[in-house]
C-alpha cells in the first residue's frame, strides 16, 4: 500500500492507501521507496526539538503533525502573524513543505492547517471556519465519517445543525466531543513531549557561533541571568541542560549535574567546559548555532551561612571537593567519582557500598545502621585491599581438615605458607539469603616471600559429601 506521495505523484492522481501494484499498472515508471515509520518518527521528534525555540510546549500529533502552544510567546517574535510566517519560512528553508495555522483551540488549528494554510482563526470564529469544512476536519474515524456521509451529513456545518441526541445515540459520543473541542466548549490539553524546566534563559544570536570558546562565554552570560532567578526562588540548580539550536534545524543537548545546588556562573562554566571537552568529537556545529538556551531541569533549596564576621558566605565546607567531583563526572561519567559508604553486613564484600557522589547531599549522611560496623569487626584483622568478588584459590595441602592450607595456587602462582592465623568464622546472613549458604572460615596467612593474604574456606570437609572451596578475599600491605 502507498503510505505517502510527493507532489509529482499527486499530479498523477495517486493517493495514500492505493495498492502499489495498481499504481505501477497505471504508471509503470513510478518510483517506489519502502516506508520507514521509525525513521519518520525520529525526524518528527527532531523537528519538535527544533520548535522548542518558539515554545516549550511542543507535542507530537500523529505521525505528521506538531502542536505548539504559543500562549504568551507570540510577542517575542513580533506577533502571531509574523511568528506563523517565520515558522513556515524556516521549515521551507530546511527543505520541508508544511501547512500551518493558528487558532485558540487545538481542534480548530488542526483543521485550519490541513484544509487552509497560513490562516489565523480569531477566538470565537471557530464555528465559521469549521462549518464549510468536510467531516475529516473533526478528527473522527473513517467508519464514523462514512456512516455520517451515508445519511447526507457531509460537512461539519451539517453536523452542527443536527440535534445532538440522535447523533450521540447513532454515532457515539466521540463525534460530539471532537466538535466541542474544536469549538472551545470542552477544553483539550496539549501534552508536551518533554517536561517543562522550572527555569530557562536564552540568547538569540544575530551571527551564529561554532567554537567551544564562544559557547563557554555564552554559558557564563546565561548562568549570570539564571543566578538572579535562582536567588529570587532561594534555590540552586542540581541539573542543568544546554540547548544548542543549529541554523539548519538540528538541536544538541548537553546536560551536567551538580552534587550541591549551584548558582555561581564560574562554577557552572567549569562544569560545561569539562562536558564540552569530553564531547568535542561528537559536537557538530554545522553552519553554527543561532540560539543557545540554558535550563535548570532540577533545583533544590540553597542554604547559605555566614562564614566569618566580614559577611562572606559559603554553602558548605566541602564545596571544593564537590566541585572536583562534579567536574570529574562531567568529563568521565556519573560513576567516575564514587564515595564508599559503610553498610551493616557480616560479609566483607558487602560491608561497604560505593555510591555516586551526587547522591550524597550535604544533609543526607549515612544512617546509624550504615555507620555501625558488625560486632566481630576488627580493623587490625582486615586487609587494606578487599576484592569486590572473591577469587578462587587452589589448595594443595592442609595440616588438619579444619586448619589452614600449607600451600596454595592463586593466579597460576604457587605460594608456600610459612605462618597462619585463624580460623575466624563468619556465618551466612540467613535473614537475607534465599538459600542455605555455607559458613566461611577465614585465615590470615603469610607465604615464604613475606606476603600476607586473607583466605577463607567455604563449607566444611565431609559435609554432604562435598569438598569445601577456597577463595582469596584480599591481601595485606
Amino acid at each position: 500500500m502507498i503510505a505517502a506521495v510527493d507532489e509529482r505523484a499527486e499530479a498523477l492522481r495517486l493517493k495514500p492507501g492505493t495498492g502499489v501494484a495498481d499504481a505501477r499498472a497505471m504508471h509503470p515508471s513510478v518510483e517506489v521507496i519502502e516506508a520507514e515509520p521509525e525513521a519518520d518518527r525520529r525526524l518528527l521528534e527532531g523537528l519538535a526539538a527544533w520548535c522548542d525555540r518558539y515554545t516549550p510546549l511542543v507535542a507530537l500529533e500523529g505521525v505528521e503533525g506538531l502542536f505548539l502552544d504559543i500562549t504568551g510567546c507570540a510577542h517575542l517574535f513580533g506577533g502571531e502573524r509574523r511568528m506563523l510566517k517565520e515558522i513556515a519560512t524556516r521549515f521551507f528553508e530546511q527543505g520541508f513543505r508544511v501547512r500551518a495555522a493558528l487558532a485558540s483551540t487545538p481542534g480548530a488549528a488542526w483543521a485550519a492547517a490541513r484544509f487552509h494554510d497560513r490562516v489565523i482563526v480569531a477566538a470565537g470564529d471557530e464555528g465559521e471556519l469549521l462549518a464549510r469544512l468536510p467531516l475529516a476536519a473533526l478528527r473522527i474515524e473513517a467508519g464514523t465519517q462514512a456512516s455520517l456521509e451515508s445519511v447526507g451529513l457531509r460537512t461539519v456545518g451539517s453536523v452542527m445543525g443536527t440535534p445532538r441526541g440522535p447523533l450521540a445515540r447513532r454515532f457515539g459520543t466521540l463525534l460530539l466531543e471532537r466538535l466541542d473541542q474544536a469549538l472551545g466548549r470542552v477544553e483539550e490539553a496539549v501534552s508536551p513531549r518533554l517536561p517543562i524546566p522550572p527555569l530557562s534563559v536564552e540568547r538569540r544570536l544575530a551571527e551564529p557561533i561554532a567554537s567551544t570558546d564562544d559557547i563557554e562565554a555564552l554559558v557564563t552570560m546565561l548562568a549570570a541571568a539564571l543566578k538572579k532567578e535562582l536567588e529570587a526562588r532561594e534555590e540552586g540548580a542540581r541539573t542543568l541542560r544546554l540547548h544548542l539550536f543549529r541554523v539548519d534545524g538540528a538541536v544538541g543537548h548537553i546536560t551536567v549535574g551538580a552534587s550541591r545546588p549551584l548558582r555561581r556562573p564560574d562554577r557552572i562554566r567549569k562544569l560545561f567546559r569539562e562536558r564540552l571537552t569530553a564531547l568535542a568529537e561528537d559536537i557538530d556545529a554545522g553552519y553554527g548555532f543561532d540560539l543557545v538556551r540554558l535550563s535548570a531541569l532540577a533545583t533544590a533549596p540553597f542554604e547559605v551561612e555566614q562564614a566569618d564576621l566580614s559577611g562572606d558566605v559559603c554553602v558548605d565546607a566541602t564545596e571544593d571537593i564537590a566541585m572536583l567531583a562534579d567536574r570529574v563526572r562531567a568529563r568521565l561519567g556519573e560513576r567516575a567519582f564514587l564515595q564508599p559508604v559503610l553498610k551493616q553486613s557480616h560479609l566483607p564484600e558487602e560491608a561497604c557500598r560505593n555510591v555516586p557522589y551526587a547522591e550524597l547531599l550535604p544533609p543526607s549522611r549515612p544512617t546509624a545502621a550504615e555507620e555501625r560496623l558488625p560486632e566481630n569487626f576488627s580493623p587490625a584483622g582486615r586487609p587494606i585491599r578487599l576484592f569486590e568478588n572473591p577469587e578462587p584459590v587452589e589448595i594443595m595441602a592442609v595440616e588438619v581438615p579444619e586448619g589452614p592450607p600449607r600451600q596454595f595456587r592463586w593466579r597460576r602462582a604457587l605460594h608456600r605458607v610459612t605462618r597462619a592465623e585463624g580460623p575466624e568464622r563468619i556465618a551466612p546472613e540467613w535473614w537475607q539469603s534465599t538459600g542455605t549458604a555455607p559458613a566461611r572460615d577465614y585465615f590470615r596467612v603469610e607465604d615464604d616471600a613475606g606476603r600476607r593474604y586473607w583466605l577463607y574456606r567455604e563449607g566444611l570437609y565431609g559435609a554432604a559429601g562435598k569438598l569445601p572451596r577456597w577463595f582469596m578475599q584480599g591481601f595485606f600491605a
